[in-house]
């Protein structure tokens, strides 16, 4: 073999072994580089955050908010920080939040109002709400177990006498749902400073309600006994998906997912005003009435008495009118006046 060519040869295998350990040398040393931690951010004390968005007017309860960690260097006064003395959660139950709260933000002591701060009742009230105070008592509140943020249906329970002598019809009719409850004898709270739950009967509950609700609960304060009626919390689930399904509730085209649960949610805390019941007497025992007491027959009597003389009357004018003339005939009993033209005639009723 030509030595040249021997030469090149060994010169071409030295280059490349030479270059493979240059490149397994480059690898080597990349991979054994350890990664650099980032600097970890000082953790603060805890402090409390929203659970879930909090809009206007919520009333503040357990599954509101939560202890969570937060930074060191984004804290702030106005914070609820724990160990704090004012920062016990048992004293923000029954609060209002008077700003909005997006899920996961810290609580701060200017966007809650308290019973004895000024203009509580009216953050608690939705926009165009009113509150309304009702007498209740033991029975008629369920007995204490009715709590500020509660739904509650309003039940009235009177007697209706009727024309007759007998006894009056005794009916109660459902006239209002879904009223959200504000307050009990001025008690916004529902625990006690150890966190447990109070159960006292209450002799007043204010409720939300619309304008018009409002005066009809009003007038139904006047009319007979007021009762409430504790909604369950799947109830307005229940009515809402009822009301889509019957086409009263019409989502906007175009909306997005966030805007349709918000406007379906909205919608789900008004108060119906319609689509009552009632159940008389006669639905609970057979020795009750169904309906109102008839008029009794000396009534009766009384006034086909009253009607055959104002037909006499009225012949008589009519005598007077064609200048004493015959009379038309006029019966005993009702009549009907017929005029042709100039000539007037008195039918009586059942006659031709």
């Amino acid at each position: 073999m030509d030595v040249k060519k021997i030469a090149l040869l060994v010169g071409a295998l030295l280059v490349a072994v030479v270059t493979a350990v240059m490149a397994k040398n480059m690898f080597t040393g990349a991979g054994a580089q350890q990664a650099v931690a980032a600097p970890a951010v000082p953790i603060g004390p805890k402090v409390l955050v929203a659970k879930k968005g909090l809009p206007v007017g919520t009333i503040i309860d357990q599954e509101a908010f939560s202890w969570q960690a937060w930074p060191k260097e984004l804290m702030q006064g106005a914070y609820y920080t724990e160990g704090e003395p004012d920062a016990d959660p048992s004293k923000l139950l029954g609060t209002v939040v008077r700003n909005p709260i997006s899920a996961g933000q810290p609580i701060t002591r200017g966007s809650l109002v308290g019973p004895k701060d000024r203009g509580f009742l009216a953050a608690a009230l939705g926009p165009g709400m009113r509150a309304v105070t009702v007498s209740v008592s033991q029975t008629s509140g369920v007995a204490g177990f009715i709590f500020p943020g509660d739904r509650v249906d309003m039940v009235l329970t009177q007697d209706v006498a009727g024309g007759g002598d007998g006894p009056s019809l005794k009916v109660s009719e459902t006239i209002l749902r879904n009223l959200r409850v504000l307050a009990t004898d001025q008690r916004i709270d529902s625990k006690d400073p150890e966190g447990k739950v109070q159960v006292r009967v209450s002799a007043t509950v204010t409720l939300e309600a619309t304008p018009r609700i409002a005066e009809k609960i009003m007038v139904s304060q006047s009319m007979g006994q007021l009762s409430l009626a504790l909604r369950s919390l799947a109830d307005n689930g229940a009515d809402l998906e009822r009301a889509v399904a019957d086409g009263q509730v019409k989502v906007p085209a175009g909306a997005s997912p966030a805007q349709e649960k918000q406007m379906l949610l909205s919608l789900a805390s008004q108060p119906i005003d319609g689509s009552t019941t009632y159940t008389t007497g006669g639905d609970v025992s057979r020795f009750q009435r169904r309906s109102v007491p008839a008029r009794p027959a000396d009534k009766v009597a009384q006034i086909s008495n009253a009607m055959a003389g104002f037909g006499k009357g009225l012949g008589q004018a009519l005598v007077g009118a064609h200048g004493g003339g015959s009379a038309p005939a006029v019966s005993a009993g009702p009549v009907v006046r017929v005029a042709r033209g100039n000539d007037v005639t008195l039918v009586p009723v059942g006659g031709r």
